[in-house]
């Protein structure tokens, strides 16, 4: 069967369909009808052909005495109109003569998958700092809009099929998008806070602000759902009497502000430094009070052990005496004759309390020893490190040790101690080089004996 073909009544079935590549909104003809023609305009026959591909929607649209009515079929779609699909057709179409009537409708094919991109400019307009209120600066923008079509219904309601002129409908979108963007880039240096020189340098928030705007507006206005607006160029017009001034008073402030965060910066610093210096002197002096108390202590128990022994001395003296004259206790007569039993006595008090003189003695020998053997406490001497450009810190020897092993400390990190007059390679530190000195290879054994 060939694209047309001739019906029971002699009229002629038709194959409706969409061959357009590029389109949102594309109206269907008869082959041959002028599209100019007004009359009889699309009469179709009751069984014709009706190709829909999938991402459209095809509208047939009645004018009847009661107004306007439609019948929508989306894709995908193929296949003959008679079916339910089309319950508005079904109830208009004479059945008298078994379907094959015809009958008049338009047929528009919506594409719902296509995006359309539309350029907009916006000539210039006065663009007002807030440091210059009365000054305006003419201003150009100039960008692109892009939407597509999803709720087709909703496209109806607001926008005539009949006789549907897409170009006429791209540059109404085009009037109202220049329209807002001038309202919002217009607000931008007083609700922002950009001066109207640097306002280019923050195109994209710009365009961010503008499309959160625009968005709900052409939703409604026009039933299309805008998925994005780039700004493409926001011109200021230089020859503006203003527009020097502006720029000079722009420079300024941008000066004096560069100005404010160096004093900022080299103040914290110096607070930094004097924190550190503060902690650090205090870090000393608890040390120094510490190595203080350690020795008080220690000559302490070094005076006490001393003073018991001559305590103890003196203990030993008198029982020795009392010992001498237990060889006379018990005399016949009281002459002071010589008492044996008395005298082995003496003799074994004498060796015990010598056996406790001597161990007493051995203790306080050991214990004397033990402080002269005792070292003193190892100085605390700790170092601040330069970390990229930051001081970190201070570390002590085991801590700058463990960095050195693990790199975070090389012989070219700068090192200071309280005492040194400058930051130094840590290299050139004596008491830090030997951190730096690679281990001695080991040696192998010698070969085995044969």
């Amino acid at each position: 069967m060939g694209i047309f073909s001739k019906g029971k009544s002699g009229g002629m079935m038709n194959v409706i369909r969409c061959d357009e590549e590029q389109y949102m909104v594309w109206k269907w003809r008869p082959l041959g009808q002028d599209p100019n023609s007004t009359s009889r305009e699309n009469a179709i026959r009751y069984g014709s052909s009706l190709r829909v591909k999938d991402g459209e929607v095809a509208v047939f649209v009645y004018k009847q005495k009661d107004g306007i009515l439609q019948d929508f079929i989306e894709g995908p779609y193929d296949g003959t109109i008679k079916t339910a699909n089309f319950p508005i057709l079904a109830s208009i179409v004479g059945m008298a003569f078994g379907g094959e009537s015809p009958f008049q409708a338009e047929v528009y094919f919506i594409n719902l998958q296509n995006n359309n991109q539309l350029r907009f400019a916006v000539p210039y307009f006065d663009v007002f700092d807030p440091r210059l209120p009365d000054h305006g600066v003419p201003m150009a923008v100039r960008g692109t809009i892009t939407f597509n079509l999803t709720d087709y219904r909703g496209f109806i309601k607001l926008n005539r099929l009949v006789n549907f002129n897409q170009e006429q409908f791209q540059k109404q979108i085009r009037d109202a998008v220049a329209k807002y963007v001038k309202a919002v880039v217009a607000n931008v240096p007083q609700e922002m806070g950009v001066p109207v020189v640097q306002m280019e340098r923050r195109i994209l928030e710009i365009s961010d602000r503008v499309q959160g705007f625009l968005k709900a507006r052409i939703e409604t206005d026009f039933g299309v759902n805008l998925k994005g607006l780039d700004i493409g160029a926001m011109e200021i017009d230089k020859a503006s009497p203003y527009y020097a001034e502006l720029r000079q008073l722009t420079a300024g402030n941008t000066a004096r502000t560069m100005n404010a965060q160096t004093d900022v910066n080299i103040q914290n610093l110096k607070d930094q430094q004097r924190m550190n210096a503060e902690n650090m002197e205090e870090t000393l002096r608890m040390q120094r009070e510490e190595a203080q108390r350690a020795q008080r202590l220690q000559t302490e128990s070094n005076f006490m052990g001393a003073h018991a022994l001559d305590q103890q001395t003196e203990v030993l003296k008198a029982a020795a005496q009392s010992m001498g004259q237990m060889g006379t206790i018990g005399g016949e007569g009281g002459g002071g004759g010589m008492n044996p039993a008395g005298m082995m006595t003496g003799m074994m008090m004498g060796g015990a309390m010598g056996q406790q003189m001597a161990g007493m003695m051995q203790n306080l020998g050991q214990q004397v020893q033990g402080g002269l053997n005792t070292p003193p406490p190892m100085p605390n001497v700790q170092y601040h490190v330069s970390v990229n450009g930051q001081q970190a810190g201070p570390f002590t020897l085991p801590q700058l040790t463990q960095m050195a092993q693990s790199g975070q400390l090389t012989p070219q990190s700068y090192v200071w101690k309280p005492g040194m007059a400058n930051w130094e390679q840590a290299a050139n530190v004596q008491e830090l080089a030997s951190l730096f000195v690679p281990p001695m290879p080991s040696t192998p054994p010698p070969p085995p004996m044969p």
